[in-house]
């Protein structure tokens, strides 16, 4: 199976021996994002800002890639609190419409750089 490496500008690039996202098979596999601009800025703010950068982040490498928000058939969501869970789910929810990707949600330790979400994809081609 043929495996083609996704970058964008519009998002912050990899910072480690990994891309963005991966095509293959008919599907995109979208790196975990966090809120970094795409100049590798943390996001100032609460979980909302926070939020909102990482599904401008996922919505950039989807397009990059040929797919979008509304071909992603699965997330894996990262909170550093649990208790940011309502404020998330609100942004994440203007996101995406039905029939919503299946999603797994987990409260973490810690992220990278400190930040409070994390979220990476799969999604159709």
């Amino acid at each position: 199976m043929k495996r083609e490496p996704v970058s964008t500008e519009k998002a912050p690039r990899a910072i480690g021996p990994y891309s963005q996202a991966v095509k293959a098979g008919g599907f995109v596999f979208v790196s975990g994002q966090i809120p970094l601009t795409p100049k590798g800025e943390v996001v100032a703010g609460g979980i909302q800002a926070q939020a909102e950068r990482v599904m401008e982040n996922l919505k950039a490498v989807l397009e990059a890639a040929g797919s979008g928000l509304d071909k992603v058939v699965q997330t894996t969501c990262f909170l550093a609190d649990m208790e940011d869970f309502p404020a998330f789910n609100e942004v994440y929810g203007r996101y995406f419409s039905p029939p919503y990707p299946a999603r797994a949600t987990v409260a973490v330790k810690a992220l990278p750089r400190g930040v409070r979400v994390e979220v990476a994809c799969v999604a159709l081609e």
